[in-house]
């Protein structure tokens, strides 16, 4: 019988100190925020324009993938600099709202970095409201911009001429004229996604954008009455997404393993995404950390268990997850077998409790796969712990 190894091999505060020694990745500094004294990641993207060039930097390597559409990082980047440059000719200034409301489209991150990359404040409205939710929204932002799809632009018919301060609305993957002299199609920016590739390679807003702007407004139930939305920095994303990496590695730094080597791996990191990028966690954790680290996303139209079985074997994801009822329904779904999901190396969950019997069964099914619950709000811009 192969020997146990003792668990922990270092305590948590060893491995916190190990781990964050000057010279190392996760290495700590203090700034003053605001007046505020703060302990903040040494190395971690100080804006997102910091992350999207960390993502234009993996080049060909493929990044979003949707039914038939793909986009590499490359071709994503071409896509984001034509909407940033869209924009400023609309008038969109640093500190104006720029709202996106759209199913996880490849469309969506496109808009979304184009936005950021303005210095204006990105705004994801959630794609499940009904027209009146978006209207409140809208308003409540103060939004100049909105990119939508087709689905959020029927909702919002009727709705629209309540929104005075929404000079222009970019509507994608819908071929419809409309009477309203504000809408316009995002395709008139970026072409079809699979050709997002022979956009030109503009150049960067010449914005000044530091690190304590404010960057983000993302709308959360809260507790009561109307939804509120949480204003976030530029910081908080890539805050966000270094707590992410930091939690990862820890792991085997607790266990005495060698951390691996992101370079040396085979299969590029591959998440199957059942988020919303509207959510925090969707946008804030999956997609910016997605960008950053030059992992592929895969997004589907809705959930089906089926189909994500195929897209897991398919398109050889090793991340999969979203509440925990989604990996109960893949690991109990009868026709499992029939599905190579041998690449799984992580399955994620959180927003709802889980059972220590979920963590069981995932490594019954899945041996070589971590299971991992992660712990955040919208207010702190994604996961927290």
């Amino acid at each position: 019988m192969a020997e146990t190894k003792p668990w922990p091999a270092v305590s948590l505060a060893e491995a916190h100190a190990l781990m964050t020694a000057p010279g190392t990745q996760f290495e700590m500094e203090e700034v003053l925020i605001r007046g505020v004294p703060t302990r903040v990641w040494k190395n971690a993207p100080g804006t997102l324009r910091d992350i999207f060039l960390a993502g234009r930097a993996h080049g060909d390597k493929t990044f979003l993938v949707y039914e038939g559409d793909r986009a590499t990082f490359d071709s994503f980047s071409r896509a984001a600099l034509a909407v940033a440059h869209a924009l400023l000719a609309e008038g969109v200034r640093k500190g104006d709202r720029v709202a996106v409301a759209m199913r996880n489209l490849p469309e969506w991150p496109a808009a979304f970095f184009g936005a950021a990359l303005t210095g204006a404040i990105v705004t994801p409205l959630n794609a499940w409201g009904q027209g009146a939710e978006l209207e409140y929204a809208l308003n409540d932002s103060g939004a100049k911009v909105a990119f939508v799809d087709a689905e959020r632009l029927e909702r919002l018919r009727g709705h629209l001429v309540n929104c005075k301060a929404l000079a222009r609305v970019f509507v994608t993957r819908d071929a419809r004229a409309h009477d309203d002299a504000r809408v316009r199609r995002f395709e008139d920016i970026t072409g079809a996604v699979n050709d997002w590739g022979r956009l030109p390679d503009r150049p960067l807003p010449e914005v000044d954008i530091a690190p304590d702007d404010d960057a983000t407004i993302f709308y959360t139930s809260g507790t009561t009455g109307a939804q509120k939305g949480a204003l976030g920095t530029q910081r908080c994303t890539g805050t966000t997404l270094f707590a992410g990496l930091f939690s990862g590695q820890r792991a085997f730094v607790r266990k005495g393993d060698p951390v691996p080597d992101p370079a040396a791996r085979k299969l590029q990191r591959a998440s199957l995404v059942a988020i919303p990028f509207f959510h925090t966690t969707g946008c804030q954790s999956t997609l910016a950390g997605a960008l950053y680290n030059g992992n592929k996303l895969v997004t589907m139209h809705h959930w089906d268990v089926e189909q994500a079985m195929e897209l897991i074997e398919r398109e050889q994801i090793t991340v999969c997850g979203g509440v925990p009822t989604i990996a109960w329904q893949i690991l109990e779904h009868p026709d499992r077998e029939r599905y190579d999901l041998s690449t799984i190396e992580s399955v994620s969950y959180g927003g709802a409790p889980a059972s220590a019997e979920l963590v069981r069964r995932i490594k019954q099914v899945f041996p070589n796969a971590s299971p991992g619950s992660g712990w955040g709000m919208t207010e702190t811009s994604a996961t927290f712990t």
